[in-house]
């Protein structure tokens, strides 16, 4: 409550009213500067300037936060679940707990069965397949990979025409085993390109003491009685043959019987048993055959086998021959690339 001089004594101590006259004392000297008043007019309006600035620089920042903070809520969640940008949303994740973190159940379940490296891959799958759909290289149709240039080659030469075939062969000596190895090298003697898609037909003719009825060809297959002919693996087929260029197929001969014996001049028996391959037996006599592809003085019958082979129908058949064979199989191989 305020009391101006008048305030009667009653109502105030004698001490206050003591300090009350010595406080008027002290300041009734105290006068204003000249320059008092045109300092408040400066001041004040000021003073209520630097005030409304406060304010307006609040409710700017204010502003900006009830902006920024939902944008920035809206970037984090789009990055996070897109599968364009998998490592930053794997950063996001970790740095936030996992991707089910702040969300409802069924999202957070959906992001838990999402199985990592899944976005990734298929990235990547997409950006390659649509760089081999518009790059160098590409097959246009989404695949994955270059075309076989063979394969492309293949596609666009014709096949070979009889006409543009030549073939050879050659037979070799008898190994150990009495086997015997030979080739058939087929020529593109034209002057354009062609593809072969068959090797050729293998065929026999038994001459002489040769039985036709146990002479057999079959293909050469990996583990067969044919150890040095070159792997199945090796063939290839179809083949582009440039013009001048050629390709094999070989053959092995491997005999199943000797020839038999004309009865004529008989090798001495040998009195005593031996397994030496001389074709005696126990007790000195002899069981009338003698090895194959040697011959004995008369004693074994004059037999041979012609192997021939047709590279396309109606072209010439080239022929080679094996001697001192009778009895056996023929194994073949495929298209082999010649050197």
């Amino acid at each position: 409550m305020n009391h101006g001089p008048e305030d009667e004594p009653g109502e105030l101590g004698s001490d206050e009213l003591a300090l009350r006259r010595m406080m008027r004392r002290a300041v009734e000297e105290i006068e204003p500067s000249e320059r008092s008043l045109e300092h408040l007019r400066h001041a004040v309006p000021a003073r209520r300037a630097r005030k409304r600035q406060a304010v307006v620089g609040l409710a700017a920042a204010a502003l900006f936060i009830g902006t920024a903070v939902p944008a920035l809520v809206h970037v984090t969640n789009s990055r996070g679940g897109s599968d364009d940008r998998p490592s930053i949303a794997g950063n996001s994740q970790e740095a936030q707990g996992g991707s089910g973190q702040g969300k409802g159940p069924d999202s957070g379940r959906k992001d838990a069965d999402r199985k990592p490296g899944k976005s990734k891959e298929k990235g990547k799958k997409d950006k390659k397949g649509k760089k081999d759909g518009k790059g160098k290289g590409g097959t246009g149709g989404g695949g994955t990979g270059s075309p076989d240039p063979g394969a492309s080659e293949a596609a666009t030469s014709p096949a070979c025409s009889a006409a543009q075939l030549s073939a050879t062969g050659t037979a070799g000596p008898a190994d150990a085993d009495n086997k015997v190895y030979g080739s058939f090298r087929v020529t593109n003697v034209s002057g354009s390109s062609c593809t072969v898609e068959a090797a050729g037909a293998v065929s026999t003719t038994a001459q002489g003491a040769a039985d036709p009825a146990k002479i057999t060809v079959v293909d050469h297959t990996a583990g067969d009685a044919a150890g040095a002919l070159p792997d199945p693996s090796l063939e290839a087929s179809p083949l582009v043959l440039q013009p001048g260029t050629a390709y094999e197929v070989r053959f092995a001969w491997v005999p199943s019987e000797t020839c038999p014996t004309d009865g004529g001049n008989e090798p001495t028996p040998n009195p005593t048993p031996t397994d030496s391959g001389g074709g005696t037996t126990e007790g000195g006599t002899t069981d009338g055959t003698a090895p194959q592809l040697e011959r004995t003085d008369g004693g074994v019958a004059d037999g041979s086998v012609v192997i021939s082979l047709t590279a396309e129908s109606g072209a010439p058949s080239a022929a080679t021959t094996v001697s001192n064979a009778c009895a056996g199989t023929i194994y073949r191989t495929g298209i082999l690339p010649a050197s």
